[in-house]
């Protein structure tokens, strides 16, 4: 077959979606040398991608996201490939394109939790997305051979939200780096971003449903009681969600929650290891989650977990997370608590958390996605 892969989202700096884009297309140039594949990117990440193998090309798709572009465009670009079959990593597939193709749904959050700006043009805006993603997505679903979830939580989610046949959705878990000694030894980024152990670490953006602003307020519970020397560190490209958390909760002076909350903006791959490994925990409180990828690169670094049960993360994280009510500040604190005072549970914590990782690979991801896609050839 001649496969497309819509790689729009390659790259670190699209955060989780761009990880597993980036894991899927690496895996399948080592384990797939029969099928030819087509990567479309954008010119932001044309060059972060380099392939390795005769059988991949790339392809610039410099089309916006959600855009109308992407709507009326990509699919002549696709066309002109001759692509038998194409991938859509991401719901965003375009209305026009009618051959064959199979889906990943990595969550149903944007019909659960609003991202708008508080004003009436972003209102006004934010309805006709809104209502645009419920066009697109019902659409994609029904036109897809096989659709991908990323969790069997998703897969759930769909068929309840879109009455879509369970037997067309395939779960196929992502993947993450299997333990502690996979990791080269990183140059400690401590000092550059001001942050001094002991510290609680979250890595990821700053939506609504990341419930990072209750996450903080439970930190000033704790800085208010015995851990007076403890900073929360926030790791994620600054945006909206960021800037208003900060206008919020920050004086004039930068101090932000009454002290010790450090936002360090878009931290590098080469540079947030050390913030990783040098965490005392890595907390994390999103509400709404189809995956959850980033406590497990935690846990493959030995770093103990805490998170809100909540969405998929205990089909995720299993034992390995110490779990907190994730609108309850007095818990959120409680359950951190418990963890940073008491070393036994903190030990078995980061075992558990080993055992569990050798659940996920990103090459099985690849080896699965890949049996999708033949079977997806067959049942055309």
């Amino acid at each position: 077959m001649r496969i497309g892969i819509d790689a729009r989202f390659f790259g670190s700096r699209a955060k989780g979606l761009g990880r597993y884009t980036q894991k899927l297309i690496e895996e399948l140039e080592l384990v797939d040398n029969q099928n030819d594949y087509v990567i479309f990117l954008r010119e932001e990440n044309f060059d972060e991608y380099q392939p390795h193998s005769s059988h991949f090309k790339k392809i610039l798709a410099d089309w916006r996201w959600y855009s109308l572009a992407e709507q009326l465009f990509f699919p002549w670009q696709i066309y002109r490939q001759k692509i038998d079959l194409m991938h859509f990593a991401h719901f965003n597939a375009p209305l026009f394109y009618r051959r064959p193709l199979i889906v990943t749904i990595h969550d149903l959050i944007l019909q659960r939790w609003p991202t708008h700006k508080k004003n009436v043009l972003s209102r006004i805006k934010y309805f006709f997305k809104s209502l645009g993603y419920k066009i697109i997505i019902r659409s994609v679903l029904g036109r897809a051979q096989k659709i991908i979830a990323v969790s069997q939580f998703v897969k759930d989610d769909i068929v309840r939200s879109f009455s879509v046949a369970e037997e067309k959705i395939e779960v196929i878990y992502e993947g993450t780096s299997r333990h502690l000694s996979d990791f080269q030894p990183p140059l400690s980024s401590l000092a550059k971003y001001k942050i001094n152990p002991p510290y609680l670490l979250y890595v990821g953006n700053a939506y609504p449903h990341k419930n990072l602003a209750r996450l903080a307020e439970a930190f000033k519970l704790l800085r208010d009681g015995k851990y007076r020397d403890l900073q929360l560190v926030l790791v994620g490209s600054e945006d909206y969600f960021y800037r208003k958390i900060k206008k919020e909760n920050c004086d004039s002076n930068g101090t932000c929650f009454g002290g010790g909350v450090i936002f360090t903006g878009y931290v590098p791959d080469e540079e947030l290891g050390s913030l990783y490994q040098d965490a005392s925990l890595y907390v994390f409180p999103s509400l709404c989650e189809g995956f959850g990828l980033p406590p497990l690169e935690a846990m493959a670094r030995g770093v103990p977990v805490a998170a809100a049960r909540a969405t998929c993360l205990p089909e995720i994280l299993g034992q390995a997370a110490h779990y907190f009510n994730g609108e309850n500040l007095q818990d959120i604190a409680a359950k951190i608590g418990e963890v940073l005072g008491d070393d036994v549970l903190r030990q078995q914590l980061v075992r558990q958390g080993f055992e569990q990782i050798k659940k996920y690979s990103w090459r099985k991801m690849a080896e699965e996605t890949g049996r999708v896609y033949g079977n997806a050839r067959l049942n055309r």
